[in-house]
């Protein structure tokens, strides 16, 4: 692992009352470059097209999805995520969101900050996840 990462836990024991398996941690020491990822939405990098399903499953997909493409652009991968900020229009879909999350970050351990809004940019959007990296030197 490319960072230390302090008081790993898993959201299975942390929130036993939902259906989660998430990897997360209380903090995590990294060194190298860091990467700032803007707000990743359920839409085409390429051409900010919105995908064409209203399913927090696979809006979540699609913005993990493309927190990983540009990971790997800037020259890491998802191990190299040090904290991601979950935005959410409604709480309901929160469980959805995070088993999604779950699969792409498992064994990462990042640091996470859900908050639930009242709206993200497009009436459409569900979800909107940040994401913090740091790509060792």
């Amino acid at each position: 692992m490319a960072h230390t990462r302090i008081r790993k836990f898993n959201t299975r024991e942390t929130y036993p009352e939902q259906n989660l398996d998430n990897d997360l941690c209380q903090a995590v020491v990294a060194q190298g470059k860091m990467v700032f990822l803007r707000g990743q939405c359920p839409q085409n990098l390429d051409d900010a097209k919105n995908i064409e399903s209203h399913d927090p499953v696979e809006q979540t997909h699609k913005v993990m999805q493309n927190i990983k493409h540009l990971m790997e652009e800037c020259g890491g991968g998802m191990e190299h995520v040090c904290r991601v900020q979950v935005f959410l229009t409604d709480v309901r879909n929160r469980e959805a969101v995070y088993r999604v999350m779950g699969e792409y970050i498992k064994g990462v351990h990042p640091v996470s900050t859900g908050l639930v809004v009242t709206a993200l940019a497009r009436p459409d959007w569900l979800v909107e996840i940040e994401a913090t990296a740091v790509i060792p030197e």
